[in-house]
């Protein structure tokens, strides 16, 4: 028979596969977020993954203290170390998205090409009178 525990114990089950679910969105918002920001940066996402790190209470730009998934993930410069990052995000909002010291790459021109002077002499002789 089907009693009334038996309805609420289905129904928990029910709103806890939804919240499930509905994480599992957010999670690859943050997720689509974090590769657009390191792709305008220049930068590696790592293993391609967010991890839920936290569920806390954090201020919003207006300075209220509100309810917010922690997400981390790691990012690469060079390829051979291991930076941390972090996303928190409002519900579906990306709040912010923060990330450890990195060394930066620094992009040299092309060194200049040098001629030496006698050889541009007798690349460039002129007739003389």
């Amino acid at each position: 028979m089907f009693t009334l525990g038996n309805m609420f114990v289905l129904m928990l089950l029910a709103a806890g596969c939804a919240w499930l679910w509905h994480n599992h969105g957010l999670r690859e918002k943050a997720l689509e977020r974090v590769k657009r920001h390191c792709a305008s940066l220049d930068l590696e996402l790592l293993d391609e993954n967010v991890a839920f790190k936290r569920l806390a209470f954090v201020h919003d730009g207006k300075g209220r203290k509100r309810l917010a998934r922690v997400y981390g993930f790691e990012f690469t410069v060079t390829g051979e170390q291991r930076h941390q990052g972090s996303i928190t995000q409002f519900g579906a909002h990306s709040a912010h998205i923060e990330l450890a010291p990195y060394p930066i790459q620094i992009q040299t021109p092309p060194s200049a090409h040098v001629v030496e002077m006698s050889q541009w002499r007798q690349e460039h002789k002129r007739w003389k009178p």
